[in-house]
């Protein structure tokens, strides 16, 4: 009988064991770190105005963006397109960063209308340098504009050997170029006829015959003189 009542206890005590134990709270969850956000890209060389394929007049504004880390200088040049030396030339340099407005003005009056190309380099103190590119830009000072239809900016990035991505621009040709006017050159007053030519030549045959006869009378009268 004491058996029975021990082992019934023990039961009664591994049953409330069981129940306190599954009755225990949950343990909390671990929490889960939140990722790293990544640093946003700062914009390296831009140049936001002109556009590829716009017609250019006098003083032209160029707008854009030399701001980034390390700024040390920005330099504008640009260069004749369908030169095959691809000479750039210097618009201007400067030594302060610019957010996104104004960079210099450019005078195309003292260009002749051709297709131009404009470039962008920033110097960073590290040695590195970013560089962006607006190709296709038509000067018309002198000569009739065409069509104008620019496209849209939309640099991409080209890596560059030992250097940082360079945005580069592919322009959509969209422009329709009209054949030039030739205005004839008004007529030449000192230039002569035919009929001009031919007058002037009968006259002068019909004084050369004058003389030749002045001179035949002048020579009977004289041998009539000697025989008289």
């Amino acid at each position: 009988m004491q058996r029975i009542t021990s082992l019934v206890i023990l039961t009664l005590i591994l049953v409330a064991q069981a129940l306190s134990v599954n009755a225990s709270p949950a343990a909390p969850a671990q929490a889960t770190a939140s990722p790293t956000p990544s640093p946003t890209p700062k914009p390296g060389a831009m140049i936001l105005s002109p556009m590829p394929g716009q017609a250019l007049q006098g003083l032209v504004p160029i707008n854009g963006i030399t701001a980034q880390e390390g700024f040390r200088a920005a330099e504008l040049e640009f260069a004749y397109t369908y030169d095959l030396t691809h000479t750039w030339f210097l618009i201007n340099e400067s030594d302060k960063p610019v957010a996104g407005g104004l960079l210099a003005q450019w005078d195309t009056t003292t260009l002749t209308d051709e297709i131009y190309d404009l470039r962008l380099t920033v110097f960073l103190n590290d040695g590195r340098r970013d560089s962006m590119t607006v190709s296709g830009l038509r000067v018309r000072n002198y000569t009739p504009i065409e069509t104008d239809t620019p496209t849209p900016i939309t640099p991409t990035s080209t890596p560059v050997p030992g250097d940082t991505p360079v945005p580069t621009i592919t322009p959509t040709p969209t422009v329709t170029p009209i054949p030039p006017t030739f205005t004839p050159f008004p007529p030449n007053p000192a230039q002569l006829s035919t009929q001009d030519i031919a007058t002037n030549l009968g006259k002068g045959a019909l004084a050369v015959v004058g003389m030749f006869a002045l001179m035949g009378i002048y020579y009977l009268v004289s041998i009539a003189r000697k025989k008289g």
